[in-house]
């Protein structure tokens, strides 16, 4: 099965994880070029497309201006939002980090699609935010003729199963339609039952994703029948409230 993620807003510019060799980003002269057209922003209009303050617009600029001279890092190591923090890389052991190469995805708004060992550098971006250029297209409108098809063949190269554990926005950076038509999309979903409601909870919600995907990885689940049996601090799948290939977790 291959693995969907999203990225983290947060990132390291440095690492103590023992990582294999870095690969390169399929997209990193896109990258590249973007943080350029970004570097040529004011703090206030960098402020303006990321809807951040100016301290976080300021940190972002001095990112973009030295981008070329910050050192490169392996995804799995540069993002440290909730997700990356449960999936716990620095627990992996080389044949972890081989196998999460072969069959984990993550979305990234500058690079677009990476593997855990694709090495990239330090940025902030924004799927709805209008990159400077000709035909004032969103992130999201430019990367779906790029991603859609190489995302369709890793999983058929695999064995035609994709788990999505990234958030809703990133179907935005994929012809999401033509994927669920040629390849079987199985959305976890996690909610927690207060008064007799089903609630969802970002927090959990990004700590079951990070611990299902750190679960995929370590114990090489490759039958979706396995995966029902995932079970997290209470949270355990409720087939009462399945939908097809949405799949509910529920903590009682």
């Amino acid at each position: 099965m291959q693995i969907l993620i999203s990225c983290a807003k947060t990132m390291a510019a440095a690492s103590d994880i023992a990582l294999p060799a870095a690969t390169e980003a399929p997209f990193r002269a896109e990258a590249e070029q973007t943080a350029l057209q970004l570097a040529a922003l004011t703090t206030d209009e960098l402020a303006r497309l990321l809807r951040v303050n100016r301290t976080i617009a300021a940190e972002n600029r001095r990112r973009y201006l030295h981008f070329h001279d910050t050192p490169l890092l392996p995804a799995i190591a540069a993002y440290t939002g909730i997700v990356f923090k449960h999936i716990d890389p620095a627990g992996f052991s080389p044949d972890d980090f081989a196998y999460a190469q072969q069959h984990l995805n993550i979305t990234s708004f500058l690079y677009g699609l990476l593997r855990p060992l694709d090495a990239i550098r330090s940025y902030r971006l924004e799927g709805d935010a209008v990159l400077p250029g000709p035909d004032d297209r969103t992130v999201f409108a430019r990367w779906p003729e790029r991603l859609t098809d190489l995302l369709i063949d890793r999983v058929r190269a695999d064995d035609g199963i994709l788990v999505n554990l990234a958030s809703a926005e990133m179907k935005r950076l994929f012809d999401w339609r033509r994927v669920r038509r040629e390849v079987r999309v199985i959305t976890p979903e996690f909610r927690v039952r207060e008064g007799g409601r089903l609630r969802t909870i970002v927090v959990y919600t990004k700590m079951c994703r990070g611990e299902m995907t750190r679960s995929l990885i370590r114990e090489r689940i490759s039958d979706p029948e396995t995966l029902r049996g995932f079970e997290w601090e209470g949270f355990r799948y409720d087939a009462a409230l399945g939908r097809g290939d949405d799949w509910t977790f529920v903590l009682q």
